[in-house]
C-alpha cells in the first residue's frame, strides 16, 4: 500500500465462545441469495454467509500477544471456535451503551465500520469512557469511493459507484464517509495525540511499482468478489433498486475492474488516539 504520493502508472500492466448462544441469534436472515446476521436484524448492511466470510480473514492479534485478554464483538456469531486461550468472542452491537466498567481497555481497535454506526460522537465517547488512562484507540476504515491520479476514472462506473454508495450510506443513516472524519471526531471526543496515516491501495495491476502492482491485484480481487454483498442490500432496501437492477449494476462495475485504462485507487486511513492521562 502506498503512501499519500501520486503512484506511478506501469504502461505495461495488465478463545472460546459464549456457551450460551440465544438461538434466535443463529436464525439467519436470507435474501437475494446472501446470508444476513439476525442479531439486531439489519443494523449492518453486510452479509455474513461464507462468501463473506472467506473476504474478511484476519490476523489473530492473540496469539502475537499472548500475555493480553482479547475481546472480539460482533454481531454474528461466525467466529472460529478453536481459538487461543487469551481470545473472547461476544455477540453484541458497539453502537449500544457498552457493557464493561469505565477505564477498562488498554487498547480498543475498530476496523472497517464504515456504514455501521449512526452516532460516531457517542460512538467515541463511549471508547473514551472505557479507556485506561494513557490508553489508545486505533482506527481503520477505507473510502468506498474509487480515484484515480490521471483523471481516469471520471465519469466512468468508479465515479458512479462512489456517488451511489455514499447516497446509500446517508439515506441508511450510517455515513460511509468516516474514513475522512475519524480525526476529526476523535479530537473532539477528547482523544488528544491523534495522529492519521493515510495510503492509497491501486484497484487492479496498473502501479509501475512491483508491490503496489502486487497489492493491485488482490484488491482487484477483493473488489470483485466484494463488490455484490457490499451493495446489495443498501442499494435494493434502502434505494429501492430490484435485485435484476444491482446485477446489471455490478457487471458494468465488474468491466471497469478489468478496464486497464483506468487506473483507480482506495484510500485507507489508519487514525491513532490517545486518552489523557490525566483522566
Amino acid at each position: 500500500m502506498a503512501d499519500y504520493t501520486h503512484i506511478p502508472v506501469d504502461s505495461e500492466s495488465d478463545s472460546a465462545y459464549s456457551e450460551n448462544v440465544d438461538s434466535s441469534i443463529m436464525n439467519y436472515h436470507y435474501e437475494n441469495g446472501r446470508r444476513y446476521h439476525a442479531y439486531h436484524s439489519g443494523a449492518y448492511w453486510g452479509p455474513n454467509d461464507e462468501r463473506a466470510m472467506d473476504h474478511t480473514d484476519l490476523t489473530d492479534f492473540a496469539e502475537q500477544h499472548p500475555s493480553a485478554k482479547v475481546i472480539g464483538t460482533d454481531l454474528s456469531p461466525i467466529q472460529p471456535s478453536l481459538v487461543p486461550p487469551n481470545v473472547q468472542f461476544e455477540i453484541d452491537d458497539c453502537c449500544e451503551e457498552w457493557v464493561y466498567s469505565p477505564n477498562d481497555f488498554d487498547f480498543i481497535h475498530v476496523r472497517g465500520l464504515y456504514g455501521c454506526v449512526a452516532d460516531w460522537g457517542k460512538f467515541y465517547e463511549q471508547a473514551f469512557r472505557h479507556l485506561k488512562p494513557g490508553g489508545y484507540i486505533e482506527q481503520v476504515e477505507q473510502s468506498v469511493v474509487p480515484k484515480s491520479d490521471d483523471g481516469s476514472t471520471d465519469g466512468t462506473i468508479f465515479e458512479e459507484w462512489g456517488k451511489v454508495s455514499l447516497k446509500a450510506g446517508d439515506a441508511f443513516g450510517k455515513t460511509l464517509r468516516i474514513v475522512d472524519e475519524a480525526k476529526d471526531k476523535m479530537i473532539a471526543a477528547g482523544f488528544e495525540n491523534v495522529v492519521e496515516h493515510r495510503f492509497k491501495a491501486p484497484i487492479g495491476p496498473w502501479a509501475k511499482d512491483h508491490h503496489l502492482k502486487e497489492l493491485g491485484r488482490y484488491n482487484r480481487l477483493q473488489w470483485e468478489e466484494g463488490i455484490e454483498g457490499w451493495s446489495m442490500m443498501l442499494l435494493t432496501h434502502v434505494l429501492g433498486w430490484s435485485r435484476a437492477e444491482v446485477e446489471l449494476y455490478l457487471v458494468e462495475m465488474r468491466r471497469g475492474l478489468r478496464d486497464p485504462k483506468i487506473h483507480a485507487y482506495q484510500e485507507h486511513t489508519v487514525v491513532l488516539g490517545q486518552k489523557p492521562a490525566g483522566n
